[in-house]
């Protein structure tokens, strides 16, 4: 964990499919809410693919780096640094040997949900009518912690074999910015919802260590 830099400068060499097939795998084995498994990767390696996604992320990095400032524990020497390697992310996105987008879909546990609206009306009269009006209000927000719950672990996954296998990789949530264009480009459907992009290549510079701040600064014990 202690070498799970977030990899920018990539090399253009291709990273062989055997290998991508390898990471997907290993996001896989992750948990999902209710064991769905309905994560779905779209690998990207087609390089007029990633030139048309080139530059719609270029306008976004420019966008971060004009708008941004460090955070408290980033000296001016990091946070430089930082914004370098986003540059040139962007700038050599073009190069990129593979773009990985991680999706989820929870359109099947929603329609299953809908056959069976006797049970979800039953459930909601056994809370009482206080707290049925409660979880009312925050079932959307569930449903979408619990997808985003069932994506992000399987990229962590797949982030941790990347770097077993010598790869970089870098998680990346700046899609929405222009996820319509995305869509139109790769064919996402409408019901599949897109939750990180994450380049992937041989890494052009130095892999790690990380630095992060002390657990002692960050955990509150027994209450806030």
């Amino acid at each position: 964990m202690s070498t799970m830099r977030a990899m920018r400068r990539l090399k253009p060499d291709p990273v062989p499919q055997e290998l991508l097939e390898e990471l997907i795998t290993a996001a896989t084995y992750a948990p999902s809410g209710g064991n769905e498994q309905t994560f779905s990767f779209v690998v990207v390696t087609d390089r007029a693919q990633i030139a048309r996604l080139a530059p719609a992320w270029r306008e976004v990095v420019d966008w971060y780096i004009s708008t941004q400032t460090p955070p408290e524990h980033m000296n001016d020497r990091k946070w430089t640094g930082h914004l370098a390697a986003l540059k040139y992310q962007a700038d050599h996105f073009d190069e990129v040997p593979a773009l990985i987008v991680a999706c989820y879909d929870m359109s099947g546990p929603v329609k299953r949900m809908m056959r069976t609206l006797d049970k979800q009306r039953a459930g909601m009269r056994a809370l009482g009518r206080r707290r049925a009006l409660i979880a009312a209000r925050n079932v959307l927000k569930m449903l979408r912690t619990g997808e985003a719950a069932s994506i992000y672990p399987a990229v962590q996954n797949l982030l941790l074999m990347a770097r077993a296998r010598g790869l970089g990789a870098c998680l990346t949530t700046w899609h929405p910015l222009f996820e319509p264009e995305l869509r139109a480009i790769l064919g996402i459907p409408r019901s599949v919802r897109v939750y990180a992009l994450i380049p992937v290549g041989y890494p052009a510079g130095r892999f790690g260590p990380v630095s992060r701040r002390p657990a002692a600064e960050l955990i509150h014990w027994d209450r806030w």
